[in-house]
């Protein structure tokens, strides 16, 4: 393979679009070929940083002046069984190839986040976790083996009984490359969910929500208003959901074409343009009048009412309009998310809503999940609650988002929380280092010099927070 060239440089943006940099792309479609970028790492004296489909949302899959080890083109599902429900795929399959390659035969992914374009290789470098982690976890746990390239050249089948498997997964592409993987999926008799919407008037609803429901739902998750004040602070919608058992051997619910994200709005008006009109009102005086014909819209219209809603629908909601991220350009946002035990939880996110409404820099998007805890080298999980913010960023507003975040930074670490990677555009090497705890960072330089040696494995996000 050919070394860093002219032709190979492009630009690799973070999904929030405020974190870029230019880097030398390559596109295996082997394992050897992804030996060879290593090779080729070596012989240039520069790093490598692996990326999937860039879903993270700042700078964790970019590397400025780096290679970039882009493994979509490995995107081959290698064995399927429709008995068992045991896949196995290469690292560049994505989370929408898998469920349409096994919904059809009453399958669905275990654990999957808002969107269904992460590759699995990525899912599994971040841990990601969805509506369901109080009761599933994060996808680490269904997976029964993975095969992983290192960069001293050494291929390792690991599973749930090796401790490397912990540390693999979970340790954002800084050991290693996961190159396949073999999920156990969920067995499901229906494509759609039971959905039941609640309206909740402030923090105290929303939390009596999760605790009345998080024994008995399939899946939970609560939209908060981070502009309402007062008595309001907390106001929002909550959503349970529950697996449907149609008697059906094969229902209808299961097909492709039923659980398509239409291309319309009101069968008339294309989705693909949404964006242009979202941008509009991407500002603190339209988001505002949003959340509140949201919240309004769910006291007078939803709450109480059970309706069914198809898996792809519920689940991928951030799939809904097409580059709706784009409605935060010309700056970009950030993700802030924070997972806090449950006995500091209320106290947390109702503090980290006063200090954003001070600073006139309320989150547009605000999501509540329930979490459990997991046993993965950098866990983001706990025993409560997670708190997702989307801030705008711009170059005027920039320096102040970020002072912002490492105010709720403090918060967050004195109730003993941590934080999620796949999420991060503004931690601290302080930050990082008191909520992994020096074990965990001992854990993962001694596997890093075992695996990784030459220290060719990083990227932009690991060199900003001093992991590697």
């Amino acid at each position: 393979m050919d070394g860093p060239s002219n032709e190979r440089i492009g630009r690799a943006t973070g999904f929030g679009m405020v974190a870029q940099g230019d880097g030398y792309w390559y596109r295996p479609t082997s394992v050897e070929g992804i030996r060879d970028v290593f090779e080729a790492a070596r012989r240039s004296g520069r790093k490598v940083v692996i990326r999937g489909s860039g879903r993270s949302y700042g700078d964790a899959a970019l590397l400025p002046e780096g290679l970039i080890l882009d493994f979509r083109r490995m995107n081959n599902i290698l064995a399927w069984d429709p008995e068992t429900g045991l896949l196995t795929a290469e690292a560049g399959v994505t989370l929408e190839q898998i469920w349409r390659h096994t919904l059809e035969d009453g399958w669905w992914p275990p654990v999957v986040s808002g969107t269904m374009f992460p590759t699995l290789g990525g899912a599994l470098a971040m841990n990601i976790h969805g509506k369901n982690a109080y009761r599933k976890g994060t996808i680490g746990e269904h997976v029964t083996e993975i095969e992983v390239l290192t960069p001293s050249g050494r291929t390792l089948i690991l599973q749930p009984d090796d401790d490397a498997f912990y540390e693999a997964i979970s340790s954002a592409g800084l050991l290693g490359v996961i190159t396949r993987a073999t999920l156990q999926m969920k067995r499901v008799s229906s494509g759609d969910l039971r959905v039941l919407p609640l309206s909740c008037a402030d923090w105290e609803e929303q939390f009596a929500c999760m605790e009345r429901f998080e024994g008995d739902a399939d899946y939970m998750v609560g939209w908060v208003d981070a502009f309402a004040k007062g008595k309001s602070c907390g106001r929002g919608l909550f959503h349970a959901a529950w697996y449907l058992d149609e008697p059906a051997e094969r229902p209808s619910s299961l097909r492709m074409d039923r659980q398509d994200l239409p291309d319309t709005i009101l069968g008339f008006f294309p989705k693909s343009m949404v964006w242009r009109y979202l941008k509009k009102l991407n500002n603190r005086w339209g988001m505002r009048q949003i959340n509140w014909a949201k919240y309004t819209a769910s006291r007078l219209l939803g709450h109480g009412k059970p309706h069914p809603q198809s898996l792809v629908a519920f689940s991928f909601l951030l799939d809904y309009v097409p580059n709706w991220q784009r409605a935060y350009l010309p700056g970009g946002f950030i993700q802030y998310q924070s997972f806090v035990p449950k006995e500091h939880a209320r106290r947390v996110f109702a503090e980290q809503f006063r200090m954003q409404q001070e600073a006139r820099l309320e989150s547009f998007l605000a999501v509540f999940k329930r979490h459990r805890p997991d046993r993965f080298l950098l866990s983001h999980g706990v025993d409560g609650y997670s708190l997702a913010l989307d801030f705008k960023v711009t170059e005027r507003n920039w320096p102040e988002v970020r002072r912002l975040a490492h105010r709720m930074n403090e918060l967050v670490l004195e109730a003993g929380g941590r934080f999620y990677l796949a999420k991060d555009a503004t931690l601290r090497p302080e930050d990082a280092r008191a909520y992994l705890g020096d074990e965990t960072l001992t854990r993962l330089r001694t596997r890093k010099a075992e695996w990784d040696p030459e220290g060719l494995l990083s990227s932009a996000q690991a060199e900003r927070l001093g992991l590697v």
